[in-house]
């Protein structure tokens, strides 16, 4: 994919963005398939695909045409084969796989875009039920685990590198999932333990995926409802892609909650895609037209609002930072 805008000056243009969806729904319907797990180390033909997947075969082989003119897979003659950026993050049990996002937004976020304009007239979220949904309905839950995977695996390492975690012996994920953030940064810090703080349903999971990671005791969890129920104390608090599924006054009401569980001479580490002008601009504008589709009151927001938030809840030192290509981190430190 050449990732250049099409000029919106012409009707060609207009009419090239107008079918910007249709290539997103083709890497939505590879995934869903599963087609990039099939292929790894493991070219095939048209026709091997067909039998492999249990797909008609009308429309495949333009399928595999448009996935390979997107830079998504590669021909070799009669077969086709993974690209490399699909090899290594689409391939599932990859420990770089991020997959688990595109199945959420493929089951939740696809269909709720085809009601834009009904959340933009009544400012209702889109989506059917809410996340008391999600924690009942194994598949729907499993794939709302794998989703943040999928991102903190990306935004893991970026965090690691741009702040020093080194003279701090506690960590606090609040929303933190199953640890897999955590679990990262523990595990580039063994002097660290960490503490997942998250809904009592996230417990197993994460249970689980620290006995994998071999962090059983390193990384614990604890159960709780953050408006409801005191954070634990940490030298480090992280909390990522959590403020932007809340309204404004909720934002507030938790970055205070958070600075009460940040000890004396420890940090907040705050990120999420925030409003601010530059070359993310139009990518975090959908996202937080996507919390407009998911959420009750929840957008993405300018740093200098989570600036206010954090002096007014005591910290004496901000520092921001870029966070991969998207993300705004805020460092709001505690003297």
């Amino acid at each position: 994919m050449t990732g250049i805008a099409p000029d919106v000056t012409t009707p060609a243009g207009l009419i090239r963005l107008c079918n910007a969806f249709c290539e997103s729904k083709a890497l939505l319907t590879a995934v869903e398939l599963d087609l990039f797990t099939e292929l790894h180390d493991n070219p095939a033909t048209e026709e091997e695909i067909r039998e492999r997947l249990g797909l008609h075969g009308r429309g495949l082989r333009d399928f595999l045409l448009l996935l390979t003119a997107l830079g998504l897979l590669e021909r070799q003659g009669d077969s086709f084969r993974n690209a490399p950026g699909t090899d290594q993050y689409l391939v599932r049990e990859q420990p770089t796989y991020i997959g688990g996002f595109m199945h959420r937004a493929n089951a939740n976020l696809y269909p709720a875009y085809g009601r834009l304009a009904e959340a933009l007239r009544t400012g209702l979220p889109q989506t059917q039920g809410d996340f008391e949904d999600v924690l009942r309905d194994p598949k729907v839950l499993g794939r709302f685990i794998h989703m943040m995977d999928a991102l903190t695996q990306v935004l893991g390492p970026q965090l690691i590198e741009a702040y020093d975690f080194s003279g701090h012996a506690t960590l606090l994920d609040v929303g933190g999932c199953r640890g897999n953030l955590a679990g990262q940064i523990v595990k580039a810090h063994p002097e660290l333990t960490g503490t997942v703080f998250d809904l009592p349903q996230m417990e197993p999971f994460c249970a689980e995926h620290m006995a994998g990671l071999g962090l059983t005791g390193k990384v614990a969890f604890h159960a709780g409802d953050f408006f409801k129920d005191p954070l634990p104390q940490a030298d480090v608090v992280v909390m990522g892609h959590v403020l932007h599924d809340y309204d404004l006054d909720r934002r507030r009401f938790l970055v205070e909650k958070a600075a009460a569980a940040v000890r004396p001479g420890g940090a907040l580490l705050v990120y999420d895609r925030m409003l601010d002008e530059g070359p993310a601009q139009v990518e975090n504008l959908v996202i937080s037209l996507d919390m407009l589709l998911v959420t009750e009151g929840g957008s993405e927001y300018p740093v200098e609002e989570l600036r206010q938030h954090a002096a007014l809840a005591g910290f004496t030192s901000l520092e921001e930072k870029q966070l991969g290509e998207f993300d705004t981190l805020l460092i709001c430190r505690r003297g």
